[in-house]
């Protein structure tokens, strides 16, 4: 499990091409190595992906990465000098700053706008339709494995608001329009709504809205009064 606050940045070193998918070699020297340890076997969030870490050192750590992984993911698309977000993965100590993560894409969407003011940085992303019924506004994200807050829904796009911070720490600020992004819809949300699915809330009729389940479709199956 991660959280998605994003603990340094990392940079491709290799990409090795192999029978089963590739080796994946991070240089990992801005994750300082006095307080981050991965070893061989541990779970890293490398940019929403969460990998098993086959070798590591103080300069770089490697994960191999199935061909199923590759094609459902933006790591397929990595080259040599491209930046990954690098999260290891929660302790029972570790703070909950962000939401509950897994590290499995649900797909990859498309920067459809970047709005960068200097009162405000917002990104505009086109997810994959079948993600639009978990994707709520004030609701979590994670984009690229940062944790982020659903500013505004609309039927095929969601928003978000980056602070500083987030743009200093993480890759989302090279983001570009027609860029792609690894989506993990909040694993509370995907739960309630595939349960109300199952018993008969299909998206539509009066118990749903135009972007999913509605709030008499969440009281009357026992969420909330």
């Amino acid at each position: 499990m991660f959280t998605g606050i994003v603990q340094a940045r990392g940079r491709v070193a290799q990409v090795q091409q192999n029978a089963f998918g590739s080796r994946l070699v991070i240089d990992r020297s801005a994750w300082d190595p006095s307080i981050h340890k991965p070893a061989p076997g541990d779970s890293v969030c490398v940019s929403g992906v969460c990998l098993t870490v086959v070798t590591s050192d103080t300069r770089v750590v490697s994960f191999d990465v199935i061909s199923e992984t590759l094609a459902k993911s933006k790591l397929g698309s990595l080259r040599v000098g491209d930046e990954v977000n690098l999260e290891g993965s929660l302790t029972l100590t570790t703070p909950l700053g962000g939401h509950f993560m897994q590290g499995h894409v649900d797909g990859v969407g498309q920067v459809a706008q970047v709005r960068d003011s200097s009162d405000e940085w917002r990104i505009t992303v086109a997810p994959p339709a079948g993600l639009m019924d978990y994707i709520v506004s004030k609701g979590s994200i994670a984009i690229d494995g940062v944790s982020l807050t659903v500013a505004s829904v609309t039927e095929s796009t969601f928003d978000v608001a980056l602070i500083p911070t987030t743009l200093a720490v993480t890759t989302l600020a090279k983001l570009r329009a027609s860029d792609a992004v690894n989506l993990e819809a909040d694993v509370l949300a995907k739960t309630v709504v595939n349960y109300l699915k199952r018993i008969g809330y299909t998206g539509s009729g009066a118990n749903t809205t135009a972007q999913g389940v509605s709030m008499q479709a969440l009281r009357d199956a026992g969420f909330g009064k």
